[in-house]
């Protein structure tokens, strides 16, 4: 019978656009749309997205979004990416990104509309083409405005549990030039038969997949340099709380800050966002807020999510006067979505607080010494609470119940007295062992109201060999705890489908075809104990 799919075709331009195909040197064409104010064809700045997702699609809504950008007087260049829906070549994730950037930036300044100006925007993957661009150093690339998104995304770390999306964006969104949806089904290994099974059912397969499995093959996704070893360009970074894909931007972010040139230029913006740019201010999510189905939702979203990337455009693609704030974050959970200013990041006035785990308490001293030990089953893994990261507050899941399970731990605080403000970067340390191969590490701290319920704030994760010593990073936080509530500390071995379990025999995550229990080892008190380190406000 196979495995059940649907293929999403291009969507019809949109009325507004005159769609072009651009010669990039290698003679391959990239379908392109353009979107003038008004009609208006006298010379201007030009705001460029190049993008996986369907320039016309519905997913991506680039058509809105040109409107609300013409009206402020720019023009927009959407582009379907190289191998992908109207574009000619090969789809392959990351490779052509950098040159391919570069002549079409090339291409844009060479027509009457363009004052040879360009600025970039857009997230995730059409946030990393922002960076191979950059890489290329084209004069007319005078801002970027990359949003949940970082230069490694979507990698596959040796030392981190393996992100089950990073192979199957391949199989789905780089397959082809159509994006292909289908259901995995992680109860039958090995998980790469499943794979094959569906090559066969579709009767393709993802080059870019292959070049990932069963080891990672090193792509140059900037062969022209990484970009941050180009000249720097002014740069807003657009960051989410619950944004799945944040550890990367962060990772991105402290190395510019080494890099005087480039942290002149940096510019930060934090919102109580996930990928999906759900916001944590309107919760719950509903059919009549919710911008992926409602229209006038939608609209309503665009002056939070446009509005401060074209201010910053004003400033640095026409010269307008004005100062942008180095650092703007909200803090999420106080009730009030205004954006906070400072300096730097963590706001100057922060403390570091250090919990440690003792019974089944978080406690400001450590405890007596114990092991504690619990058993990571495969076949049996801790659930993600929620179908889907990407948009992670449209579900807002109750985790209360996942501390129940045997084959997870949770310490938890005394309730707060007064509310507290975590606004900076939290760390989990540990000293950890396993009788299998490897152990892999999830690190949850939860805000726990007076009812029980508990909800995420802030995730970590790591692979740790033997007996070992980690620091796991939960990356940052802004967010208020209300009095009344508590902290709590969940640690697991797994978090399924989102992360594919270790086998627990050494082999192959996607090739094992059997499991082995392991029995895990986290240390308490005084000695490499179990510790939550948090910043905290005043």
């Amino acid at each position: 019978m196979g495995i059940e799919y649907l293929r999403r075709t291009p969507a019809p331009i949109s009325d507004l656009a005159e769609e072009t195909m651009v010669r990039m040197r290698d003679g391959i064409r990239l379908a392109t749309d353009v979107y003038l104010p008004d009609g208006n064809r006298e010379p201007g700045p030009t705001i460029l997205v190049r993008l996986p997702y369907d320039k016309n699609g519905a997913y991506s809504f680039m058509p809105e979004i040109a409107e609300h950008m013409t009206r402020r007087g720019y023009r927009v260049v959407a582009q379907d990416v190289r191998g992908k829906f109207r574009s000619e070549g090969e789809t392959l994730m990351a490779v052509n990104e950098a040159y391919d950037g570069y002549d079409t930036i090339d291409w844009i300044t060479k027509q009457p509309w363009s004052d040879g100006i360009v600025g970039m925007w857009g997230e995730s993957y059409y946030g990393l083409t922002q960076w191979a661009a950059a890489s290329t150093a084209h004069p007319a690339l005078r801002a970027i405005v990359p949003r949940h998104t970082g230069t490694r995304l979507a990698e596959i770390p040796p030392t981190e549990p393996e992100w089950a999306f990073g192979r199957q964006y391949l199989l789905t969104h780089f397959h082809g030039n159509d994006d292909i949806e289908w259901e995995f089904d992680w109860t039958r290994r090995p998980y790469a038969d499943t794979v094959e099974e569906f090559f066969a059912t579709v009767g393709s397969r993802s080059a870019s997949y292959d070049l990932t499995f069963p080891h990672q093959v090193a792509l140059r996704r900037f062969p022209a340099g990484h970009p941050f070893d180009a000249p720097a360009v002014p740069t807003l970074m657009l960051m989410g709380w619950w944004d799945n894909c944040a550890h990367w931007q962060w990772q991105d972010y402290a190395e510019l800050l080494r890099r005087p040139a480039w942290s002149r230029l940096l510019y930060l913006q934090i919102e109580a966002t996930d990928h999906e740019n759900y916001s944590h201010f309107d919760l719950p999510i509903t059919p009549e807020n919710d911008p992926a189905v409602n229209q006038r939702a939608r609209q309503r979203m665009f002056g939070r999510y446009i509005d401060p990337s074209l201010d910053f455009f004003d400033v640095f693609l026409r010269g307008h006067a004005g100062t942008i704030p180095r650092i703007r974050w909200q803090l999420a959970n106080s009730g009030d979505r205004a954006f906070h200013e400072s300096p730097s990041w963590p706001p100057p006035g922060t403390r570091t607080l250090v919990l440690h785990a003792s019974g089944s308490s978080l406690i400001h001293e450590p405890g007596p010494s114990e092991v504690v030990t619990w058993v990571h089953d495969p076949e049996d893994p801790v659930p993600s609470p929620m179908p889907d990261s990407f948009a992670f507050l449209r579900y807002h899941p109750d985790e209360q119940d996942t501390m129940n399970r045997k084959d997870v731990l949770a310490f938890t605080t005394d309730p707060v007295t007064t509310d507290l403000d975590l606004t900076g970067p939290v760390t989990v340390q540990a000293r950890v062992s396993s009788d299998g191969p490897e152990l892999d590490l999830f690190a949850r701290l939860l805000d726990v109201s007076p009812d029980g319920a508990a909800h995420l704030i802030t995730r970590g994760r790591t692979t740790a060999i033997g007996l070992q010593d980690i620091t796991v990073s939960l990356g940052h936080i802004g967010y208020r705890l209300r009095s009344g509530h508590s902290l709590r500390l969940m640690i697991a071995s797994t978090d399924a489908p989102e992360f594919i379990p270790a086998p627990g025999n050494g082999e192959h995550r996607w090739l094992a075809q059997s499991t082995k229990p392991n029995t895990q080892q986290v240390h308490l008190g005084p000695d490499g104990g179990l510790t939550v380190r948090l910043t905290v406000a005043g």
